[in-house]
């Protein structure tokens, strides 16, 4: 039975956005687009190509894709049944599996592999936190039918590339965790030992160790409890387990980030919850983020693409969160570029506006950033109120589109964050000159 909507009475409090779900206002918005916009840029040098799948997903995809027994799966999915035909439906928590199951439903590596990428919202049941909210916004990028360390050298020495686009300093401000999970049956044999290990310390798991000891024993790794750390440090190394050809690719990935001079650790304890990860993972992390250090990771998939019902094909990819960088880039100081506009229009008389719009439309297509003053329920402002709202605007210039300069033909350019610079009169008739003026020394 569906549920009626809850009606809103006229003069109530206003409404509040879902817990861990977040508005965001035009000032942080802005600093969001430069990342955004800086990503896009650096992802499309690099030869990466947008894919873009929905926000709802089968709940199937996700079981199949991440493994019954994962936090996700288990506790962390916005999952329901639709009541119109009974499917059963997730917010995605996570974005590969809906890119493989993308490729996989259109063939798209008939033609060969495949750089794509995704950005946008994704969704977990966990309580919010500083950088990890229920909706969070997460870059994806993914290199499919690559079989070898030469792609994930790329991957990773892009990563580096768009740190130093952003002015973040490795090994001060970000720093390089490796490690190699090797392939399924590596990983049954140090299963073993591990649970071996695990067991002959029982008394000495908590909660969450115990209830992954037969299910997913590689998490227990990856513990946050100060109380296991002894029994963890303890435990037998992935690493020792490797074969010949694991251990190949992993030190040619190594040796090509030395050759780059890319300055890594590599940490045994580094671990995937999700099932479908082999050979190399890693994560990019940063001082300035306190416990939730974990700025970007990924790793290779090479079985998921078969998983999810397609060709065998190898992959590789990284997740890396929108607000943890952005929660990094503050503490690092980096600022945004100025998002302010050009120029504040400022029209005493609104029977002037037959002329100023017009050439206000002229000047935004010659790439001048402008804000007009328009009326309120009080008309159209004095001209103080509207200087008041140019300065506050951030613009660097006042267009002034008073009754002497018009009946001159005309509009005065007044600075407005130089006081050294005198104020100009330009013609009306001249957009070209008037967009150039405004532009010089942007």
């Amino acid at each position: 039975m569906t549920e009626k909507p809850v009606a809103v009475k006229a003069g109530s409090s206003p409404l509040a956005a879902v817990k861990g779900m977040n508005d965001l206002l035009p000032d942080e918005a802005h600093r969001w687009e430069w990342v955004e916009d800086v990503m896009r840029r650096l992802l499309a040098r690099w030869g990466y190509r947008n894919l873009r799948t929905p926000i709802v997903e089968p709940t199937a995809l996700f079981v199949r894709g991440l493994g019954e027994v994962t936090d996700i799966v288990e506790k962390e999915m916005f999952s329901w049944t639709d009541a119109m035909n009974g499917d059963a439906l997730t917010l995605r928590p996570e974005a590969t599996a809906g890119i493989v199951r993308a490729v996989n439903e259109h063939n798209a590596l008939y033609n060969g592999p495949l750089r794509i990428w995704q950005m946008g919202p994704m969704f977990r049941h966990e309580r919010p936190q500083k950088g990890r909210s229920r909706q969070f916004d997460q870059l994806d990028v993914e290199a499919l039918g690559h079989p070898g360390p030469d792609v994930d050298a790329e991957i990773i020495l892009m990563l580096r590339a768009l740190w130093r686009e952003f002015g973040l300093v490795e090994g001060r401000d970000i720093t390089l965790e490796l490690n190699s999970l090797g392939q399924p049956e590596e990983r049954r044999a140090h299963r073993e030992a591990l649970v071996a290990h695990f067991e002959q310390h029982a008394q000495r798991l908590d909660e969450d160790a115990r209830r992954r000891l037969h299910t997913n024993p590689l998490r227990i790794l990856d513990t946050k409890n100060p109380a296991m750390e002894a029994v963890v440090a303890g435990a037998p190394r992935l690493l020792d387990f490797l074969g010949a050809q694991s251990l190949a690719h992993f030190e040619a990935l190594r040796a090509v980030l030395d050759a780059a001079g890319l300055a890594y650790t590599v940490n045994p304890r580094l671990v995937r919850g999700m099932d479908y990860y082999n050979l190399t993972v890693f994560e990019w992390k940063s001082p300035h983020l306190g416990a939730q250090s974990t700025v970007c990771g990924g790793g290779r998939y090479d079985r998921l693409i078969e998983t999810l019902g397609g060709k065998p094909a190898p992959g590789i990819g990284f997740g890396l969160g929108t607000e943890r960088l952005l929660l990094m880039l503050a503490a690092v100081g980096v600022p945004a570029p100025a998002g302010e506009p050009d120029a504040y229009a400022v029209v005493p008389d609104a029977a002037a506006l037959p002329r100023v719009l017009p050439l206000l439309a002229a000047l935004r297509e010659r790439g001048v950033a402008i804000v007009m003053h328009a009326a309120t329920k009080d008309g159209q402002g004095s001209m103080k109120s509207q200087f008041k709202r140019a300065d506050a605007s951030g613009a660097r210039f006042a267009l002034v589109f008073g009754a002497d300069e018009l009946a001159q033909g005309a509009v005065a350019m007044k600075p407005l964050r130089d006081a050294a610079a005198a104020q100009r009169t330009l013609p009306l008739a001249d957009a070209a000159a008037l967009a150039a003026a405004l532009l010089d020394g942007r």
